[in-house]
C-alpha cells in the first residue's frame, strides 16, 4: 500500500526544473517511478527465512492471502530468481497477493510486467480513503470467502502516511492493518528519512509536508510503531529480522485477537 491524500486527482513523482532531472526521493507520496533501482527488493527479502510461511502457518490447507511484491512472492513460495512459470512448485497455490499503490501509473506498469497475473492482483487504491478502501477490500476478500488477510507487508510506507496525514493518520493506518491481518511485517522508515524527504521537497521549491513540523510521534520510529501496534492495536512483536542496508528494521507482528488458522 501507499499513502493517500484526501482530495481526488492523479499524482506523479515530481520532477525538478533544473538540468539535473528528477530529484531522488522527492515524491511527496512515496510514488517513486524507479524505486527498486535505488532500493532493490533483494535488500529486504534476503533477511526473511525461506520457510517463513510454513513456520507461521504450519497447518494451512488453503491459499494464504497477503499484500506484497513480486520479489516477496518469489521468495516466499520458494521460486528461484527468474522463474515465472505458474506451474512451478507452490506458485499460485500457496499464496494470493493484493498489491496496492496510490499511483495508477505505477500500478499499470506493475500489471504489464507481472510474471504471476493469476496469483498477484494489482490495484490503484487510496488506502486512507475509507469510502474507496472498504468496498474494494471487502470485495477482494469475499472472492476467497474471507474477512481478513493472513499476512500483510507494509514496506517503507509508514513515513508517507505519517507525513501526509499526521500522527492521527499514522495511528489510523496501523490500526487498520492490525484489523485486517493476522500477521504483519512492517518496515518503518527512520526519522532521518523524514528530514531528508522534507529537505528534498524544499530544494524543489515545493510546499513542505503539512504535518511535518507538528508531529509528536518522532525519534525512533521502529520503537514508536512497535509501541503503537502492541499497546493500542492488539498485536505482539514476534521478531525482528534485522535491518536493511538503509537502516530500516523488518518487524514481524502477530494479532493477539485472532487465531492464525481461524
Amino acid at each position: 500500500s501507499r499513502p493517500a491524500r484526501g482530495s481526488s486527482g492523479k499524482m506523479a513523482a515530481p520532477m525538478s526544473r533544473g538540468s539535473r532531472g528528477p530529484e531522488p526521493g522527492a515524491a511527496p507520496y512515496g510514488n517513486f517511478p524507479n524505486y527498486s533501482r535505488f532500493h532493490p527488493p533483494e535488500d529486504r527479502v534476503s533477511l526473511l527465512p525461506q520457510g517463513l510461511l510454513r513456520s507461521l502457518f504450519p497447518a494451512a490447507t488453503r491459499p494464504l492471502l497477503g499484500e506484497l511484491s513480486v520479489a516477496l512472492y518469489q521468495h516466499l513460495v520458494g521460486l528461484q530468481e527468474g522463474d515465472s512459470s505458474p506451474e512451478a512448485p507452490g506458485a499460485g497455490k500457496e499464496l494470493n497477493l493484493l498489491c496496492c499503490d496510490i499511483d495508477p501509473e505505477l500500478i499499470r506498469r506493475a500489471q504489464q510486467s507481472s510474471p504471476f497475473p493469476a496469483s498477484i492482483s494489482f490495484a490503484s487504491l487510496d488506502i486512507m480513503d475509507s469510502g474507496a478502501r472498504e468496498p474494494f477490500l471487502s470485495s477482494y476478500l469475499e472472492r476467497f470467502g474471507r474477512s481478513s488477510f493472513d499476512i500483510g507487508f507494509c514496506m517503507s510506507v509508514t513515513m508517507w502516511i505519517h507525513l501526509n496525514h499526521g500522527d492521527r493518520g499514522l495511528l489510523e493506518f496501523l490500526a487498520l492493518l492490525a484489523s485486517l491481518c493476522t500477521f504483519l511485517l512492517v518496515e518503518p522508515q527512520p526519522w532521518k528519512c523524514y528530514r531528508a524527504a522534507a529537505r528534498r521537497l524544499r530544494r524543489l521549491g515545493r510546499a513542505d509536508f503539512e504535518h511535518f513540523r507538528s508531529l509528536r510521534i518522532n525519534g525512533d520510529m521502529a520503537e514508536s510503531v512497535t509501541r503503537i501496534l502492541t499497546q493500542e492495536c492488539a498485536m505482539e512483536l514476534v521478531c525482528s529480522f534485522g535491518s536493511t542496508s538503509w537502516d530500516r528494521s523488518l518487524l514481524l507482528f502477530k494479532s493477539t485477537s485472532a487465531d492464525p488458522e481461524g
